[in-house]
């Protein structure tokens, strides 16, 4: 059984965003005899993963998340969220499971809210991914593989299907997207269900300003209209 706990980062010490408040208040508000728990540099040892510390000494704090998501829920159970997750009605449906999280698209895994019971053997194997992993590498690059994509890796040598259909692997049971994720990363567009208990709005804190206004404007752009106004502006500055 996952406990009644909530684990959330925030490590860099930078001030939280509005969205973040906001989807704080929305889990006080739907499930108010929840324990939450921030994780941050004073509660974690960045020295534990070579990895974690690498990234964040290079201001990659989402990387760190990557695994101290991971250690929280092996190691205390509960469930974890990004802090911008706005959940819309109590989660307690999710707590008979042993592990479970669901689709971030129609073929891959999302971690924005994932959660387990203490001490699930595929937790412990996800976790033991980045013992002796460095995320800066030997030729000084950054190794920025997502969670996302260690996970889903992961699971598909037990046999996921990823056909956004509900299934239970090695334990880890996973949810249609409707369910936690009904909200499309690349379109924007949210399909709110009778299923839906939360909303993740990919905010991106920790991507820069800069960054995500370009993400936005490919967004409502498209990818070839944008690379012709990239190619225009470029003309006036040359």
């Amino acid at each position: 059984m996952i406990p009644k706990r909530i684990h959330y980062c925030w490590f860099g010490r930078g001030k939280m965003p509005e969205m973040a408040r906001k989807c704080i208040a929305s889990w006080k508000k739907y499930l108010p005899e929840y324990e939450i728990k921030e994780w941050n540099e004073d509660n974690f040892d960045l020295d534990r993963y070579p990895y974690v510390r690498e990234a964040y000494d290079n201001r990659k704090f989402a990387f760190v998340t990557d695994v101290v998501r991971l250690y929280a829920l092996y190691h205390e159970g509960g469930i974890y969220m990004d802090t911008d997750v706005e959940v819309l009605k109590p989660l307690d449906v999710l707590l008979q499971y042993d592990a479970v999280s669901g689709f971030e698209s129609a073929t891959r895994i999302p971690t924005g809210l994932m959660a387990c019971r203490e001490g699930l053997p595929i937790f412990k194997e996800l976790l033991s991914e980045y013992d002796g992993l460095h995320f800066v590498k030997s030729d000084g690059s950054m190794d920025l593989t997502t969670n996302v994509t260690r996970i889903t890796n992961t699971l598909l040598k037990y046999g996921f299907v990823p056909n956004n259909q509900l299934q239970t692997v090695n334990g880890f049971t996973l949810l249609p997207q409707d369910w936690l994720c009904p909200k499309d990363y690349e379109t924007k567009v949210v399909n709110i269900t009778p299923n839906t208990l939360c909303i993740h709005h990919f905010d991106g804190s920790w991507v820069p300003r800069r960054k995500k206004v370009k993400m936005r404007i490919k967004t409502i752009l498209g990818v070839t209209l944008t690379s012709y106004v990239i190619k225009i502006k470029s003309l006036f500055h040359c």
